[in-house]
């Protein structure tokens, strides 16, 4: 139902400012013979939920780096643990729940889920371990060299001791509630990622012994600062205070233990009446999702953990022994310590030149300046703040602005777009804002937000059923002298001004008619019943990303063939979709070079001889997640650029409303073509893919994202 209210696929289109058309680009046909040699190759696909393993053991390596300043190395520890939860709560659950429901089918990759359950254990045990390792023995002894100490309670002093028992006794002992466990008392519920003490405790006249769960509270801090950049675990100060919790009984143990639970959120939502109220509802049915990883300090006794893993009905293979301290993501707050010296140089983002006001300090006017010329934004090297975010703030505020339109993915928690959203409903103006609020764990914040706007006025819409929204557009209509114009803005990121202080973004503003066109009509597509058949400047999946971009692969074999200029440049998060690598792999044994840039997943196996030997694999890390999706062609001589939301996976292609703009001008395209110059270079640090999975680290004297911010302070002092 909900495709068919989308777009059909392009059979022809308009001419843009190459001169070439925009999706009618292919004059190469596979034929069965070359279609039979690729998928002859039965191990052809790496498995995803490895590769993306492998993915987070580049984040480690990171932290292993001794070059990189060292509360960066604390921080990447911190993400590494953060990415770990994620991965057990979506895509560890989601092979079990397969595995449950008689629905295991074997993957791409030639693998069953069972199979590839018990190399994601052999895995991701030899990770976290590594991950304990690198704390312990190398960032921890670096952090005690300069001076910040993370220690356990028997280093403290007398001082620091009686510090945190004034501390135990007046502000945690309050909140403490410890569960016991008798035939009285069944087995308390664990909520997933809490972390847990499981103490034992005997009565002195019986002997009888007792068990007994106490949560450590989340509502304070993970690491307890003892002045002059100390710390030791909130866990130690309450074991160490366990008899004021059980007076009158011995204690003889106490293990921290960590439960992850299946966490992914499922909503029917052709059954239900009320999306947001069926959503909340599955929200509270989370915390209650089945356990899928036991964490436990290695001290722990052999009978609490057959007891822990009895009552959590999770298997041996499950656990995962670890030195202490459990939980490593409170390392964010020891990387945001004040020591500058410890981290990266501070980095201000600049704004954008053809955004900057030169003869004023009041700010440029946005409409004025996109008259004149496009603007290709790269955040977070161009500020958020002064393009993106003034080009809302500004509409809001502009009388003659008559609608606002925007989708809603993320957003951050005191959004500046959403206040401007609220403030142009409350100025008379038309405001649609599509709200994606099954965005994964940002469902909670996003239902506040429809309802605020809701409340503002906004006329808010929820996309179509079946589909996430996972496109970022946004749409200005103004009323000039001229007659109606539209300014649009297309991005790779979320309208989220923390993040894209963070994240590595492009978006393009501009005033192209065609492409205002094209997202006026996927808005009134997505809000409404309009049918529009054709795009002449956007890709959009679920209908034609898949095949737009497949057709361009195509072009670029037959201009092979022809011998015109060839090549395939690609930057994505992740590649996964079949039938996208199948593609590439054809353009490879036709000669043409393929370079993909990959921060995560790779599904695609490179430099196979008579597959894939001309397709080249990188990764580019750093103190920014690189997220922008760049798909880059040749064309004979005239390069075309598409910039987007969509990655290649199968979620994106299928089960998602994503956009690609194609680049209108030639400035642009030569812009990401630069940018992807640099990535690509051999001088250039990245890691290497080769055709058994495994990355190699490539060591270069040039690192990208530095090179970019050196580039950016340049261009502000010219």
């Amino acid at each position: 139902m909900s495709q068919e209210l989308l777009p059909e696929s392009v059979d022809t289109a308009p001419q843009n400012g190459t001169g070439a058309s925009v999706t009618d680009v292919s004059a190469y046909v596979p034929d069965e013979a070359d279609l039979h040699a690729i998928s002859a190759v039965h191990d052809r696909f790496l498995d995803r939920e490895l590769s993306w393993l492998r993915f987070n053991q580049r984040v480690l390596e990171l932290a292993e780096d001794p070059e990189l300043p060292l509360l960066e190395r604390a921080r990447y520890l911190a993400i590494f643990a953060s990415n770990l939860d994620e991965f057990f709560m979506v895509r560890v659950a989601g092979l079990k729940r397969r595995i449950a429901t008689g629905l295991a089918v074997r993957a791409a990759s030639g693998r069953m889920p069972r199979e590839i359950l018990e190399a994601i254990w052999a895995q991701t045990g030899a990770l976290a371990h590594r991950h304990a390792a690198v704390f312990r023995d190398e960032v921890a002894p670096a952090l005690t060299a300069e001076g910040i100490e993370v220690l356990r309670w028997d280093d403290l002093d007398r001082d620091e001791q009686r510090a945190c028992k004034k501390l135990f006794k007046e502000r945690v002992f309050p909140v403490l509630t410890p569960l016991a466990v008798d035939p009285a008392h069944p087995f308390p519920y664990i909520s997933g990622l809490s972390l847990n003490l499981a103490v034992v405790v005997r009565n002195p006249r019986t002997g009888k012994q007792h068990f007994a769960r106490v949560k450590v509270p989340s509502n304070f801090d993970r690491f307890v600062p003892l002045g002059k950049d100390r710390f030791v675990p909130l866990e130690d100060v309450i074991g160490a205070h366990l008899a004021r919790l059980f007076p009158g009984m011995d204690v003889l143990e106490a293990h921290t233990f960590r439960v992850t639970r299946n966490e992914d959120v499922e909503v029917e939502e052709d059954d239900a009446e009320n999306l947001l109220a069926a959503l909340e509802k599955e929200l509270l049915r989370r915390k209650f999702g089945p356990p899928v990883r036991l964490e436990v300090e290695e001290s722990i006794s052999r009978a609490v953990l057959e007891l822990l893993v009895s009552e959590l009905d999770i298997s041996m293979a499950e656990v995962v022994r670890l030195p202490g301290p459990l939980d490593l993501r409170g390392l964010h707050s020891i990387a945001d310590l004040g020591r500058e010296d410890l981290k990266y140089p501070a980095f201000l983002p600049s704004t954008h030149p053809l955004l900057a006001e030169v003869e004023s300090a009041a700010p440029v006017d946005v409409f004025k300046a996109l008259r004149r010329h496009d603007v290709l934004l790269h955040h977070p090297y161009d500020s958020f703040a002064t393009s993106v975010q003034r080009f809302i703030e500004q509409a809001a505020a502009d009388p003659h602005v008559l609608a606002i339109k925007q989708t809603v993915y993320r957003t951050s928690g005191e959004s500046p777009i959403i206040d401007a959203l609220i403030d142009a409903a409350d100025a008379g103006k038309q405001v649609l804002a599509l709200v994606e609020i099954k965005a994964r764990f940002d469902e909670q914040a996003n239902i506040r937000w429809a309802r605020k706007l809701e409340q503002a006025g906004c006329h808010v819409v929820y996309g179509l059923v079946g589909l996430k929204t996972h496109c970022k557009l946004a749409m200005v209509v103004r009323d000039e002298p001229d007659g109606i114009r539209r300014y649009t803005h297309i991005g790779t990121g979320n309208y989220n001004g923390k993040t894209a202080r963070m994240y590595e973004d492009l978006g393009l503003l501009t005033t192209n008619e065609a492409i205002g066109d094209d997202v006026a009509h996927l808005f009134n597509n997505l809000s409404g019943w309009s049918r529009k058949a054709k795009y002449g400047e956007l890709l959009v999946a679920p209908d034609s990303v898949r095949s737009g971009l497949i057709d361009h692969i195509y072009a670029e074999i037959a201009n092979h063939r022809a011998g015109r200029p060839a090549g395939i440049r690609m930057k994505v998060n992740s590649i996964v979709d079949e039938q996208l690598i199948d593609s590439l792999y054809l353009a490879s044994r036709e000669g043409v070079p393929v370079e993909l840039l990959v921060r995560g997943i790779c599904a695609l196996r490179p430099g196979v001889p008579g597959l894939s030997e001309n397709i080249t694999v990188r990764s580019v890390l750093g103190r920014f997640l690189e997220h922008s999706r760049i798909f880059w062609f040749a064309g004979a001589g005239a390069p075309v650029a598409w910039i987007g939301s969509a990655d290649m996976m199968h979620r994106n292609l299928d089960r998602r409303v994503e956009v690609l703009v194609r680049l209108p001008t030639a400035d642009s395209v030569a812009e990401v073509s630069s940018l992807l110059d640099q990535a690509f270079a051999e001088d250039t640090d990245s890691w290497v893919l080769g055709p058994a999975g495994e990355w190699a680290r490539h060591r270069g004297a040039v690192h990208h994202q530095e090179a970019l911010i050196a580039a950016q302070r340049t261009r502000r002092h010219a």
